[in-house]
């Protein structure tokens, strides 16, 4: 495996868990929301990053298999991997304001 496989599977393995653990945050919310009525206000927000980072983990996992076989797709997908990574810095980048 190359460098550019191991940042791919870092990428891979970063984002998978991230998703991971988003999830079993929001299963939580579902479960204690309704003695916290506070917490729906966060379930867009949370919902919104479980799927930045699952499809992140997805495609991470495509441009990860394409690396390691030697698929004519591979290229694409790596592109695709890092502007959906730059698409989520960029989401989550502050924005300048009061």
């Amino acid at each position: 495996m190359g460098p550019l496989g191991f940042l791919t599977g870092v990428v891979l393995g970063s984002a998978a868990s991230i998703a991971a653990v988003l999830v079993m945050v929001l299963v939580i919310f579902l479960a204690v929301s309704s003695d916290h009525p506070a917490l729906l206000e966060e379930y867009r927000p949370l919902v919104r990053a479980v799927v930045l980072f699952g499809l992140l983990a997805v495609v991470a996992g495509a441009a990860f298999v394409g690396l390691q076989k030697h698929r004519s797709w591979r290229w694409a997908a790596q592109g695709l991997m890092w502007a959906t990574l730059a698409a989520i810095a960029w989401s989550y980048w502050p924005s300048e304001g009061p």
